[in-house]
């Protein structure tokens, strides 16, 4: 009520003022106002509470981003990077060449995979010719492109590392996953520079088409799984989580914001990469090795409800992939999972061995047709 407010109100001067005199009283009676008002306090607090909350995760975010470039950068001191560094037209890429001969050996990784994935075949592959491994734009040691990450811009990118870094075809392409992908395309791109293939453990272009639908519900879990990573990457909390690599020269190379954003852009980009690989032909009479993984090893990823039909799919598939060449062959390594190089490096070895044979074979007969 407006006249039980007014009488409260005057009440309070009344009854401070014969305590003081004066200036004093004056402020003594304000003072008893302010602290008497039922609303003076809690309109503040609110706002000061959400303030304290944003500068602490403003704190918490700095620290964090503080804590993982510090991880970073003591990573790569301690395991620095082998190769060399390239221009390619604005930014650089990454190359580790090694051994010497003809063809060259060049080792495609898998989706978000780093030159670290072929440490255990490159050093044999190197006493038998020259072998060079890669990091795609964005991956590792290599800065981003601004051109989309699909197979046929892969493709396009290394051939202009191959071209800067001096290195000259003809080469073996050796895919591995996605990498299969793109090794294809560059056959397809630059036909007469290619002498022969491995693919290993490669992706099918109509495996999303017959794979288990069930799956579909998965791979979208594993992009919302990925793209975690990337948003979180910069303030360290997948390697507080654990979540980075064990072995130090990987953790080096794969274990930063650039590589987890160019993972989920290859992931977002895999049914455009798909379409382009399917539109590429055969390989014609060129030698070819197709490596596929144990039946008995499916993806620990899947449930086992999901791991049989997958798996069925998979083998089917892998089977048809050897028919991209009329001298195609197909190998299933045995007690090894999807990775191969990791799981049976020998395997890997020995097939490239066989290839780079048959096209050192067939490089005098090319020649002399040339003539």
């Amino acid at each position: 009520m407006p006249g039980g407010h007014g009488h409260y109100s005057s009440a309070s001067h009344v009854e401070c003022l014969p305590v003081l005199r004066g200036p004093r009283a004056a402020q003594y009676c304000s003072d008893m106002h302010n602290a008497a008002s039922p609303s003076a306090l809690p309109h503040h607090w609110p706002r000061r509470i959400i303030l304290g909350l944003l500068a602490f995760l403003l704190i918490l975010a700095a620290a964090g981003a503080i804590y993982e470039n510090i991880s970073e950068a003591r990573d790569r001191r301690f395991s620095p990077m082998s190769g060399k560094l390239f221009d390619v037209g604005g930014y650089t890429m990454h190359i580790d060449c090694t051994g010497e001969g003809s063809p060259a050996v060049i080792l495609e990784s898998g989706l978000g995979d780093t030159y670290v994935s072929w440490r255990k075949v490159q050093p044999q592959i190197a006493q038998l010719t020259r072998v060079c491994s890669y990091d795609r734009a964005g991956i590792g040691y290599s800065d981003s492109s601004s051109r989309p990450r699909t197979s046929k811009v892969m493709a396009e990118e290394l051939h202009a590392l191959l071209q800067v870094a001096g290195i000259a075809p003809p080469y073996v392409l050796v895919g591995h996953s996605l990498g299969g992908y793109n090794v294809r395309l560059y056959a397809s791109l630059y036909r007469n520079e290619v002498a022969g293939m491995v693919l290993v453990d490669a992706s099918h272009p109509d495996q999303e088409n017959r794979f288990p639908l069930e799956l579909k519900n998965m791979e979208g879990t594993w992009l919302r799984e990925a793209e975690f990573l990337e948003y979180t990457m910069p303030f360290g909390t997948p390697r507080l989580m654990g979540l980075c690599e064990e072995e130090p020269l990987q953790r080096a190379a794969e274990c930063n914001f650039h590589t987890a954003r160019e993972g989920v852009a290859e992931l977002k980009a895999f049914p455009e990469s798909a379409a382009q690989t399917a539109a590429t032909g055969s390989l014609g009479d060129r030698p070819l090795a197709v490596l596929s993984h144990d039946p008995d090893k499916p993806s620990a990823d899947l449930p086992p409800d999901l791991a049989k039909p997958t798996n069925d799919a998979w083998e089917k598939m892998q089977e048809e992939l050897s028919h991209l060449s009329t001298r195609g062959t197909q190998t299933i390594a045995k007690n090894s999972a999807h990775y191969i190089q990791i799981d049976r490096p020998d395997v890997v070895i020995e097939a490239v061995r066989n290839v780079v044979e048959q096209a050192r074979a067939a490089q005098p007969a090319s020649a002399s047709k040339s003539n």
